[in-house]
């Protein structure tokens, strides 16, 4: 039987983890790979990675995370926001590698049919501390900032044409609860996306000021509206398996080379979903 496979935040960019891709290898020609985001900052680091996995594996599905998004000085492609993501999910169709933007594969080795849902979310600010919960969204920046915390993405991830990371949230949000809500109800999914769908995995945190930019309130119960077998998220360097009402979540990223050489396991860049 198939397997199902996931991995994310492979960041191949940094020295020591573009030869881990190597190890990214299926059980057999059948299986299937989830990308839950950030392979890398350039787009062609990005395609070249997913090229690679796509050969060996029967199916490839990506999601963005914030870095694929992010428009840096050294990048050869300069496009921002919607743009760049279109970008990607034309390089990725080339490829022949599955999108948000794609229809829903279906997972038909188990008991019942499980659809995989790729889903392109980003976050809106809205995962505060207790001391950030009532202020206005420039206070919060502040503590945060105060803190020693400050997001990359309010540098390089760009919004445009929306006026803002919620508007664009918050157009992402409305898309996919409409393809969500598309899928059969006796289906059962794997809801698949960069940023962790349920507050539950940040609690870790050492700077908790950072859940601000890691998921938003809005889909705080998806795994159980959308019926989730499992959801799969990375983002947070904190690879583990955890549960929120029944609901297994799974942290799938490999991370930076100065965190996954501190544990005791090392560089674990695949993880089986079943």
């Amino acid at each position: 039987m198939p397997s199902l496979f996931a991995t994310s935040d492979l960041h191949v960019t940094h020295e020591g983890n573009e030869p881990i891709v190597d190890t990214i290898q299926p059980e057999s020609p059948e299986d299937w790979l989830l990308v839950a985001g950030d392979v890398a900052e350039r787009v062609s680091a990005v395609v070249s990675t997913l090229e690679k996995l796509k050969s060996r594996f029967a199916e490839v599905v990506w999601v963005p995370g914030n870095h694929e998004l992010w428009t840096t000085p050294k990048d050869e492609v300069q496009l921002k926001g919607q743009a760049r993501y279109d970008h990607l999910v034309t390089r990725c169709r080339e490829l022949g590698v599955r999108t948000p933007e794609d229809e829903f594969l279906v997972w038909e080795h188990g008991e019942i049919p499980i659809t995989i849902a790729p889903l392109f979310l980003l976050y809106d600010y809205s995962w505060r501390t207790p001391q950030a919960a009532d202020v206005s969204l420039a206070d919060a920046l502040a503590q945060a900032k105060d803190a020693g915390v400050v997001c990359t993405d309010e540098y390089f991830l760009h919004p445009d044409p929306y006026p803002s990371r919620q508007d664009w949230c918050a157009d992402r949000l409305k898309t996919s609860e409409q393809r969500l809500a598309a899928i059969p109800e006796h289906h059962r999914t794997v809801l698949m996306s960069h940023w962790p769908l349920h507050r539950h995995p940040t609690e870790p945190l050492y700077w908790p000021e950072f859940a601000m930019w890691c998921g938003t309130t809005e889909t705080a119960d998806w795994h159980l509206r959308y019926r989730a077998e499992v959801a799969v998220y990375g983002h947070l360097h904190i690879p583990r398996s955890t549960k929120a009402d029944g609901v297994r979540f799974e942290e799938v990223s490999l991370g930076y080379p100065r965190e996954w050489r501190k544990r005791t396991r090392g560089a674990v860049a695949l993880r089986k979903i079943f």
